[in-house]
C-alpha cells in the first residue's frame, strides 16, 4: 500500500456485488475505481420483462455513471477485465483495442457470471441465454418476429414452427419467461393478427430435473406447474437438450429415447458459468474451482494468500451460497466494511477477520400476473400474496427513484391492462450478435480510418498501445 496517497480500491464489475460495495465506501478515505465491461448497473431479477415488452431496458438498467454521480471518491471506467496481477497489484481493462492499467490497495472482484450451456457453447448460435440487454433485445425480437412470420406464412407446418417457444430451464427465470410468453400469447395479442391465432401458441418448458423451481421446495414446486399447465405452458421435466439448430432442437429422454421440436424461438435459461477471471485468480493463488468456474474463498471472502483481494457474487465457491443478488449485495457491503474497518485500524498486513454471515432474504419468482412463489425462511406464499410480496421487494432494489416511477407505470398498464409498452424491435436486434461475430474482435466502430476507402484492414484495427489510468 502507498503511504503517499489515499487508499486506491478497484471493484471489477458494475453489477450488484459492485455497485453496493462502491456506494458503501462513500463516505471513506479512498479512492474508487469502478471497472465494468458495460456502462450501466443491470437488474437481472427484471430482465424477463425487457424481454417480453413490459419494461424497457432503461427502467432495469440505469447508467453507472448516473447511479454513482454524486460520490465524488468514484471513477468509472469502461473496459473488459482480463487480467489481474496479484503481485503487481495491477488490473488490466480492454475496451476497442485500447488496453488500460490500473493499480489498486484491495480489489474487490465482482465480475458475475454469464451463461453455462455444460460444454455445447454452440448451443448459444441458435438458443441465446439471459444475462445481458443484448439478450433480452435479440429474444424480444425474436419472439415477436415469430408471431410476424407466422401471418406472413401460408405453409401449416412453417405456421406451427413460428408459433412454437421453447425454454430451456425451469429454474426462476425459465419460469417466469415461459409464463410471460403465454400470457403474451392468450392475452396480450389475441386479437391483433387475421390470419393466425396467437392463442394456438405452444410454449414449452424443458428441464433435465424432475420438478420446477427446484430450489423452492416440492410444495411451491407443484403449484408453481399447476399454474403453468392452467396457462397453457407444457412442462417437459426429466428432459435434457442434446442438441441445437436454426429450426429446432433434440431432446433426450431419461430412458434414453429422444424426440425433436420444431422451433424458430428457443431461450436458454438453464445454467450459469463464473466469469472467466476466477481461473486467472485460481492460477495465481492456487484455489480450486468447482464445476461452474466458482473460486474458492476463505470465510471472508478473500482469497487464501492475498487478504486485499475480495470475491463476491456470483463468482465465489463458499457455503453452498447461491447465485442471487442479495448474496452479491451483502458480499459487496461486506468487503467494503472490511476495508474501511482496515483503514481505521491501520491493520493491513495483520488483517482482523470479519466473516461474511449471509442473511437469507428468501427467494421469489413470478408465474404470471397477480401469481408468484415465495419462500423466506420456513414461510411459504403463493398465488396474489406471493405477487404482492415480489412486486414490493423489486420495487425497493430498483435504483432511482424515476426508474420505480416508471416501472410501477409500465406494471399497471401491463397487468391491469393487456397492452405492452415496449413492443418495439428491430432487425439489427435480431441479428447483431451474429453481426458482430462476423466482423472480429478487432472490428472498431469509432476508428475513422475503418471508412475512408483504400485504407488497409490491418492499419484500420491496429492497437494502440496500452495507458495506464490516471489518479
Amino acid at each position: 500500500m502507498t503511504t503517499t496517497a489515499r487508499h486506491r480500491v478497484v471493484i471489477i464489475g458494475s453489477g450488484f456485488g459492485g455497485l453496493f460495495s462502491a456506494r458503501k465506501l462513500a463516505k471513506a478515505d479512498v479512492d474508487v475505481t469502478l471497472i465494468s465491461r458495460t456502462g450501466h448497473h443491470l437488474f437481472q431479477p427484471l430482465l424477463y420483462q425487457v424481454t417480453t415488452g413490459i419494461l424497457s431496458q432503461g427502467e432495469i438498467a440505469p447508467a453507472t455513471r448516473e447511479v454513482l454521480r454524486k460520490q465524488r471518491n468514484v471513477r468509472v471506467l469502461l473496459g473488459d477485465v482480463r487480467d489481474v496481477d496479484l503481485t503487481g497489484r495491477t488490473v488490466t481493462s480492454f475496451e476497442l483495442g485500447r488496453a488500460t492499467t490500473t493499480p489498486y490497495d484491495s480489489l474487490i472482484v465482482a465480475a458475475g457470471s454469464g451463461q453455462s450451456y455444460f460444454g455445447n457453447d454452440h448451443f448459444a448460435n441458435n438458443a441465446p441465454g439471459m444475462k445481458s440487454i443484448d439478450d433480452a433485445l435479440e429474444i424480444r425480437g425474436k419472439i415477436f418476429g415469430a408471431f410476424e412470420m407466422a401471418e406472413l406464412s401460408t405453409d401449416p407446418v412453417e405456421i406451427d414452427r413460428y408459433l412454437t417457444f421453447v425454454v430451456v430451464g425451469a429454474g426462476p427465470t425459465g419460469v417466469e419467461m415461459a409464463g410471460q410468453i403465454a400470457e403474451l400469447a392468450h392475452r396480450t395479442l389475441t386479437k391483433e393478427f387475421r390470419a393466425i391465432d396467437p392463442s394456438r401458441a405452444n410454449i414449452v418448458l424443458l428441464d433435465g430435473a424432475p420438478g420446477v423451481l427446484g430450489a423452492f421446495g416440492d410444495h411451491l414446486g407443484d403449484k408453481a406447474m399447476k399454474r403453468l399447465a392452467k396457462m397453457g405452458v407444457i412442462v417437459q421435466l426429466n428432459s435434457k437438450v442434446v442438441n441445437v439448430d436454426g429450426s429446432g432442437l433434440e431432446v433426450e429422454r431419461a430412458d434414453g429415447s429422444r424426440y425433436r421440436i420444431e422451433s424458430s424461438c428457443m431461450i436458454w435459461a438453464a445454467g450459469v458459468q463464473a466469469n472467466a477471471l476466477t481461473k486467472t485468480l485460481a492460477g495465481q493463488t492456487g484455489a480450486k474451482l468447482d464445476r461452474a468456474g466458482r473460486i474458492a474463498v476463505n470465510d471472508d471472502l478473500t482469497l487464501p494468500g492475498h487478504p486485499e483481494v475480495f470475491v463476491v457474487g456470483d463468482m465465489i465457491s463458499l457455503d453452498n451460497l447461491p447465485g442471487v443478488a442479495q448474496v452479491a449485495i451483502q458480499g459487496g457491503r461486506h468487503a467494503a466494511k472490511t476495508i474501511m474497518a482496515r483503514l481505521a485500524t491501520g491493520r493491513f498486513s495483520d488483517t482482523p477477520h470479519r466473516p461474511f454471515k449471509y442473511f437469507d432474504k428468501g427467494s421469489m419468482a413470478t408465474i404470471s400476473r397477480f401469481s408468484a412463489v415465495v419462500s423466506v425462511g420456513k414461510l411459504r406464499f403463493s398465488g396474489f400474496i406471493g405477487w404482492m410480496m415480489w412486486l414490493v421487494l423489486h420495487l425497493v432494489y430498483i435504483i432511482g427513484f424515476k426508474n420505480r416511477v416508471t416501472t410501477l407505470l409500465h406494471w399497471f398498464v401491463s397487468f391491469i391492462g393487456r397492452g405492452r409498452s415496449e413492443r418495439t424491435v428491430t432487425e439489427q436486434q435480431v441479428v447483431a450478435r451474429h453481426a458482430i461475430n462476423a466482423v472480429g474482435a478487432d472490428f472498431n466502430p469509432f476508428d475513422h480510418r475503418r471508412l475512408l476507402p483504400g485504407t488497409p484492414q490491418s492499419a484500420a484495427t491496429a492497437k494502440p498501445e496500452p495507458v495506464s489510468a490516471p489518479r
